[in-house]
This record gives structure tokens, C-alpha cells and sequence, in this order.
């Protein structure tokens, strides 16, 4: 099997897995998801009132055309456009139980992590419906899509909108060329100390999707601590910097030893949509596809990159 047919398999496998999230309707308009927790999340009727917490949840809504009944989001929830008519709550990393609570909603959407776990049981104990949720791969998107259809009984909505995003996926996995090997690239989350991201990261699967290899793709977890030394090793012909932020960083003597950043080869990130789980990964592997094209036509010194200048 080549790689894009490999892609395209894994993206539509999404489509199956994705389907088999338990979710039932009772009888009086009552609603029940099991959610990322593995609590039953149960709703005498469907959600009207709902403060989402996480980007990628309130771009699925907003998108569903559910925006008038998203009450309250993060800081961070910035995308479609609409977005910004909805009240923020400040952040979700622990969110202001308090504020949120003051939006009277019938559920709030959390991101299932040990940080948020205190603030899910203050809300249970209002009696306002949690719904704990990951969306940390593409296959998470859909996925909560179809729990937030459920419980918003909007499920032919969100289900268009994960079937929509499935085929875009799809469309961009193919779209790479299948000539040459995989450029080995460096998926850098922070330079000082050197963090990478690995396998479990979302931004590798993008690297892969787009026809790159993650220089650290062998790592399971999303990200890990590594020497100097193991990334000169493995001699990426590419640098991916996580943090645009972080660019200066690379211009110090001890990271001249690696050849990509020495050449220049660094690329930093123009959209959000590179950086986290959402409706607008396609278009980051497009994007990721046709800079790895331009650093297989192209050396460092005709574009006159530097560790500081993102590839255009």
C-alpha cells in the first residue's frame, strides 16, 4: 500500500471508529453520551444552554450553526468569526466554576484532564450537566462531534460537519506526491531544554498526513525531553518550531550544531490551525505539504531563511 492510499485508509477509518460512541435518546425528549470520562452524561432534553470549553468543541457548534446556544467560551475559542459574539468565561485550565455558572447553562464542556477534574465535580454538585471530553487527534473531532449532536439533539448538524471534515481530510491526505522518500523533520515544541513532540502528538499526525516523517515518531507520548546530541543524531533536514515564539532561541552557538538549523530550515507555524485539533486541519496539511514540496525544490540559502523566518 503507498503512503497516501496508507493516509487515506487511516483517515477513513476515522469514519467507522468514530460512529460506534454510545448515545441514546430516551423516551420524553431525554439524552444520554457516554463521554471522554466514562461518565453517562444524561439531559432531561437537549442542551439549549451550552458554555463550551474548549476551542475545538465551540468550532464544532459554531460551525453546526449552533452558535445561539453556545452561552459562554474560553479566551482561546476564536475561530469561525462568529465566535466573537459569544461571552468569554476567561480561561479553561482550570475554568472560574463561578463564571461559568453565572451563564445558567444546561451543560458545560470540559477537557478531560486531571486539571479540570475539580471544577467537573463543583458543577455536578449545581446540578449543571459536564460533559469531559480529549480532542487531541483527528480522530477525536468527529468523535466529539457526534457526542455534542447527541446531546444538543442537533445530530444531523454536527454529524454533516464530521462528515464534511472527514472528507476534506481525506482529500488533503491524498494530495501529497508519492516521488521520493519522506523528509525527515524535526516537530520541536521548545528548544531550551530541547522538547519534541512524538507519535501521540497532532501535529504528527499532520507531518504524516502531509508526507513528512516525524524525526521522533519511534516516541509514543505526545511530547518528551531530549538531548541536544539524539536530535543532531537523527539529522532532521527540517526544523518544525511549535512556538514562533521560541525562534530566537535557535540562533544560540549550541544549536548551530544541527544542520537544518545551521541552513536555516526552520518552519514555524502561521495558523493555529497547525497547532491544535480542529475543523481546520486539512488546510494545515495542505500548507505542511507545500512547504516540505518547497524544501525538496529549494536550498536554504535561494529562500535566505533564517531560524527566525518561517518559510512563506
Amino acid at each position: 500500500m503507498t503512503g497516501s492510499a496508507l493516509g487515506l485508509a487511516l483517515v477513513l477509518g476515522i469514519t467507522f471508529t468514530a460512529c460506534r460512541a454510545e448515545h441514546t435518546r430516551a423516551a420524553g425528549g431525554a439524552v444520554a453520551a457516554v463521554d471522554d470520562s466514562g461518565d453517562t452524561v444524561r439531559l432531561r432534553a437537549p442542551a439549549r444552554r451550552i458554555v463550551s470549553l474548549i476551542p475545538t468543541t465551540t468550532e464544532l457548534l459554531v460551525s453546526a450553526g449552533l452558535a445561539g446556544r453556545v452561552v459562554g467560551r474560553t479566551e482561546w475559542c476564536d475561530w469561525p468569526a462568529a465566535v466573537s459574539s459569544i461571552p468569554s468565561v476567561g480561561g479553561g485550565f482550570p475554568p472560574n466554576v463561578e463564571t461559568v455558572a453565572a451563564r445558567r447553562p444546561d451543560l458545560v464542556v470540559l477537557y478531560r484532564t486531571a486539571a479540570t477534574g475539580p471544577a467537573a465535580r463543583q458543577l455536578a454538585t449545581l446540578g449543571i450537566a459536564v460533559a469531559q471530553l480529549r480532542t487531541d487527534r483527528l480522530a477525536d473531532i468527529p468523535r466529539a462531534a457526534r457526542i455534542l449532536g447527541t446531546l444538543s439533539g442537533a445530530s444531523e448538524a454536527l454529524d454533516s460537519v464530521a462528515n464534511a471534515f472527514q472528507r476534506s481530510l481525506a482529500e488533503a491526505a491524498t494530495g501529497r506526491s508519492e516521488a521520493g522518500p519522506r523528509p525527515t523533520v524535526l516537530l520541536l515544541a521548545w528548544p531550551d531544554p530541547a522538547v519534541v513532540l512524538g507519535a501521540g502528538a497532532f501535529m504528527s499526525e499532520l507531518l504524516e498526513l502531509a508526507g513528512g516523517h516525524n524525526a521522533f515518531g519511534d516516541v509514543p507520548s505526545a511530547s518528551a525531553p531530549v538531548s541536544l546530541e539524539a536530535i543532531v543524531a537523527r539529522d532532521p533536514v527540517a526544523v518544525f518550531l511549535a512556538d514562533r515564539n521560541a525562534g530566537p532561541l535557535l540562533a544560540r552557538p549550541e544549536w548551530q550544531a544541527l544542520p537544518a538549523v545551521r541552513t536555516g530550515r526552520v518552519l514555524t507555524p502561521l495558523e493555529p490551525a497547525l497547532t491544535r485539533a480542529g475543523l481546520r486541519a486539512p488546510q494545515a496539511v495542505r500548507q505542511l505539504r507545500r512547504r516540505l514540496a518547497e524544501l525538496a525544490r529549494s536550498d536554504a540559502a535561494a529562500l535566505n531563511f533564517s531560524p527566525s523566518k518561517a518559510l512563506p
